[in-house]
């Protein structure tokens, strides 16, 4: 059950970061509500995926989605440092996050499905 949960947390930090991310590529503002709400999603997600590891669901797959999905975080945190600065987001960092996020993702989906 945390791993189906955890899924459904990151599909809404998704829905958020590709809001962020198309904001970001038309160099618009990006709304600190909208950035604060996907990194708690993302957030949310990570430690109900944790647990779920913990616990021993999921096998394999879970916890390679894990670790995939730390280093998606990372990568959030890097873009985090520059929405602090308020500076420009890297496109190529954003594009890395996304992907590197998305493959964890599906990784999840797999485990769940």
């Amino acid at each position: 059950m945390f791993l189906t949960y955890a899924a459904i947390l990151f599909a809404l930090g998704a829905l958020g970061g590709l809001f962020l991310a198309v904001r970001s590529f038309k160099k618009q503002s990006l709304p600190v509500s909208v950035a604060v709400l996907h990194g708690l999603f993302g957030a949310s997600g990570l430690v109900l995926l944790l647990v779920g590891v913990l616990t021993g669901s999921g096998g394999d797959k879970a916890r390679i989605a894990l670790i995939v999905l730390l280093i998606a975080a990372l990568g959030g945190f890097y873009l985090l440092s520059f929405h602090v600065r308020k500076q420009t987001h890297p496109r190529a960092v954003i594009v890395i996050h996304a992907l590197v996020a998305v493959i964890g993702f599906l990784t999840l989906l797999t485990t769940v499905l």
